[in-house]
C-alpha cells in the first residue's frame, strides 16, 4: 500500500531554516537558531495573543477604559443622571403649568378648579398603578416561622402566668415583713424589706451575677439573672459579697449590711422578660 503524501503547504511550514550571525570581520558564526516557518508563526500568534488579553483586561478591570473614546467617565454617568432628574422635574413643572392654566380657564368660565396637590397625587398614582407587589414563597415561609415562634414565646412585656413558675422555689432575700408593697403606679416596682446592720442579703434563685453598681442613692444595687428569663433586683443591698460572673445558688448570701447602716430597707424586685412582677405573689415574707 502507497504511503500517504503529506502536502505541499504542510510540507513548506515544517520545512527548517538556519537563523545564522555571523562576526563582521573574521565571519566566524556567532549564533545560529533553527527554526521553520510552523515555529515563527506560532511564536508570533501567541505574543499577539497574549497582548490582546492584556489589553482586555486592561480595559476591563483599571481605568484606562474611560480614555476609549465614546466611553463614559464618571462625571459623564453623574451628567447623566443629573440630566434625568432635571428632566423629571421639568416634566413635572410643565404639567403643573398646564393644570395651572386649565384652572384660570375654569375659573373663567365659572367651573371649580382642580386641587393642584390631588391632581398631582392622581398622576403618580397612575404611574405606579400597574406595578405588582406579589409575596414571594420565601417570604411566606420566613413569615410562618415567625409567626409561629410569636405564638410560642412569651410577649415582651406581657404578665406571667402564676402556674409559668410552679416549679421553681423563691427564697426571701432577707427576714421580716415588708414595709412597701408593689405599686407600678407609683414608680415602685418592688418591694421594701427593713434590714438592720449585720443582716445578709441573699438570692432568691440559682443565677448569675451580672452587675454590682455603686448608687449614692441606693448604696450597692446587685442584679442576678436567672432561668426563664426572669431577673432579680437588690438594692441597699449591703457591701457585696460576690462579683460580676460569679455563679450563685438560692439562698445564698450575696451581700451584707454593715454594722454603720443602722436599720434600713432593702428593695426587692422581680422582672419577667422586662417586665415587672410583684414579689409577694411568689415569696411568703
Amino acid at each position: 500500500m502507497a504511503s500517504k503524501k503529506t502536502p505541499d503547504y504542510i510540507s513548506r511550514l515544517q520545512s527548517k531554516y538556519r537563523l545564522v550571525i555571523y562576526n563582521d570581520k573574521t565571519y566566524a558564526e556567532v549564533w545560529h537558531l533553527r527554526l521553520s516557518r510552523l515555529n515563527v508563526l506560532t511564536f508570533f500568534s501567541t505574543i499577539m495573543l497574549l497582548v490582546a488579553s492584556i489589553v482586555v483586561v486592561l480595559i476591563a478591570f483599571t481605568p484606562l477604559r474611560e480614555l476609549i473614546p465614546g466611553y463614559p467617565n464618571s462625571q459623564t454617568r453623574r451628567d447623566i443622571v443629573q440630566n434625568a432628574q432635571r428632566l423629571d422635574s421639568l416634566q413635572l413643572t410643565v404639567q403643573r403649568w398646564a393644570l395651572y392654566n386649565d384652572n384660570l380657564n375654569r375659573i373663567l368660565l365659572g367651573e371649580e378648579p382642580i386641587d393642584i396637590e390631588k391632581a398631582s397625587d392622581t398622576a403618580i398614582m397612575r404611574r405606579y398603578q400597574n406595578i405588582m407587589l406579589a409575596t414571594s414563597s420565601e417570604e411566606s415561609e420566613l413569615r410562618r416561622q415567625v409567626e409561629e415562634m410569636e405564638q410560642l414565646a412569651l410577649p415582651l412585656g406581657s404578665s406571667p402566668q402564676p402556674h409559668s413558675f410552679a416549679s421553681l422555689h423563691f427564697f426571701p432575700p432577707t427576714q421580716g415583713g415588708v414595709v412597701g408593697r408593689f405599686n407600678p403606679s407609683l414608680q415602685r416596682f418592688g418591694i421594701e424589706l427593713p434590714t438592720v446592720a449585720g443582716s445578709i442579703t441573699k438570692a432568691a434563685l440559682d443565677g448569675t451575677i451580672i452587675s454590682v453598681q455603686s448608687t449614692f442613692e441606693a448604696s450597692y444595687v446587685i442584679t442576678l439573672q436567672h432561668d426563664l428569663n426572669i431577673t432579680t433586683v437588690y438594692k441597699n443591698s449591703g457591701q457585696p459579697l460576690k462579683e460580676v460572673g460569679d455563679r450563685v445558688s438560692a439562698g445564698e448570701a450575696i451581700a451584707i449590711i454593715g454594722a454603720d447602716k443602722g436599720s434600713s430597707t432593702l428593695a426587692f424586685e422581680i422582672w419577667v422578660n422586662g417586665f415587672p412582677v410583684d414579689p409577694e405573689q411568689y415569696i411568703i415574707f
